[in-house]
């Protein structure tokens, strides 16, 4: 599942399969909320609460690849109850200190009395979990031990769905939850939640969606070379975003340096595949100049792809250590395709690009308006809980008590 494996397999010396990447899962610290909201809210909202969350706590430590959707319902229950205490109107909002940790190594990696924390930690789980749901789709259950990757269309389709998913739960976290948190607060965030590694990841999936893409093209027999020279540029444009985007983060925790190198494998593939299409495209002119310039791109290409297969092992040895994948989808085709034309091509043209040394450099690949976007995700209806009567069980509402505190506040001032 990822450099973190899977939050849904027990941990084993195994050396796990990474397919689509997920950096890391954080799940809350089991904490006694009860305690800590007495007397603020009804003790029913407060049990509602603190069960919830332990709920989420105890599946995720304790359950199989089974549980993402038990977690995900889990998940959306417990920040139905949450946003309630974002309300400015209860005054709850800095009252609890949220824990999390890091699932692989089990260490604390943060403690924050703020809600919109605790809120961008559950949205980033449910991101986490959905590209941990996208991996496993594609990687098949049974493996032929034959090295070559076998995975349904229908799989890569729903796969695509979910990274999209898992893309939007990352731009509302970007959006919309961290602009809630003080700057004060952004600085202390742990790596894996600052700005940039969810900007990055947010672009990374839908890179990942673009590649998958491009896999199904390469299969079908009515896409055109236009087609699959176009997703190749947008899924390099994705991986280079996310590059930019990562790149400027701190490294000093978390596994942001094996995460960049996947990041830069997965762009140096794309590169390799964008300039072989539109070799294979230029190539289909008459006039020499168009024969020149493809076997440039094929010449390109070809070192590209040697390029992307030192950075797969640069990625897969770095901590934690992970096994890339057989090949599969585009990769398959083109770890083979481009090595054969690069030389067909040379040999049939070679001359003209001795001769024309002033036409050596590679052409600017065409730019493209980029096709995949992230889901729309909006946080769910806030519980009516919190409008209940029960507000009554407390001797006095909290809203009357917040009204009455803030009538005396203004009488002092205006005394």
């Amino acid at each position: 599942m990822g450099c973190t494996y899977s939050v849904y397999r027990k941990k084993k010396s195994t050396i796990h399969e990474v397919v689509v990447l997920t950096p890391s899962i954080r799940i809350p610290v089991q904490s006694d909320l009860q305690r800590v909201l007495k007397g603020f809210i009804p003790s029913d909202l407060a049990d509602k609460l603190s069960s919830l969350r332990n709920q989420i706590l105890l599946v995720a430590q304790d359950t199989d690849g089974s549980a993402i959707a038990e977690l995900r319902r889990a998940l959306n229950e417990y920040l139905s109850v949450l946003i309630g205490l974002t309300k400015k109107e209860y005054g709850l909002e800095g009252l609890i200190e949220f824990k999390w940790k890091n699932l692989e190594d089990g260490r604390q990696d943060s403690c924050i009395p703020n809600v919109w924390f605790e809120v961008l930690s559950s949205v980033h789980f449910m991101a986490m979990l959905t590209l941990s749901e996208a991996d496993s789709l594609m990687i098949p259950k049974d493996h032929s031990g034959s090295g070559f990757r076998t995975v349904s269309s229908d799989n890569k389709r729903e796969a695509i769905d979910l990274l999209l998913k898992a893309s939007g739960y990352l731009e509302f976290c970007v959006r919309q939850i961290l602009t809630q948190i003080p700057a004060e607060t952004k600085k202390i965030l742990p790596h894996d939640l600052q700005e940039g590694v969810l900007e990055a990841i947010a672009i990374q999936a839908l890179g990942q969606g673009t590649e998958i893409q491009l896999g199904l093209a390469v299969e079908s027999q009515k896409a055109t070379l236009s087609v699959k020279r176009r997703l190749a540029c947008e899924q390099l444009i994705y991986f280079s975003q996310a590059y930019h985007c990562l790149s400027g983060c701190d490294f000093n925790q978390g596994h942001g340096k094996k995460h960049l190198r996947f990041i830069k494998w997965k762009f140096l593939e794309a590169k390799a595949a964008a300039y072989y299409y539109h070799g294979l495209i230029l190539d289909k002119g008459s006039e020499p100049s168009g024969h020149i310039v493809a076997v440039s791109c094929f010449l390109a290409a070809e070192e590209l792809l040697a390029e992307s297969k030192k950075a797969c092992l640069s990625f897969s040895l770095a901590a934690p250590v992970t096994r890339a994948p057989p090949l599969w989808g585009v990769m398959k085709l083109l770890s083979q395709k481009i090595p054969e034309v690069a030389s067909r091509k040379y040999q049939m043209h070679g001359y003209l690009l001795e001769q024309e040394k002033g036409l050596e450099a590679l052409p600017d690949l065409p730019e493209f308006q980029l096709s995949l976007c992230p889901d729309d995700y909006e946080l769910p209806e806030i519980d009516p809980a919190w409008d209940s009567k029960n507000w009554e069980s407390l001797g006095q509402p909290l809203k009357e008590h917040l009204r009455d505190s803030d009538d005396e506040n203004s009488t002092d001032r205006c005394t």
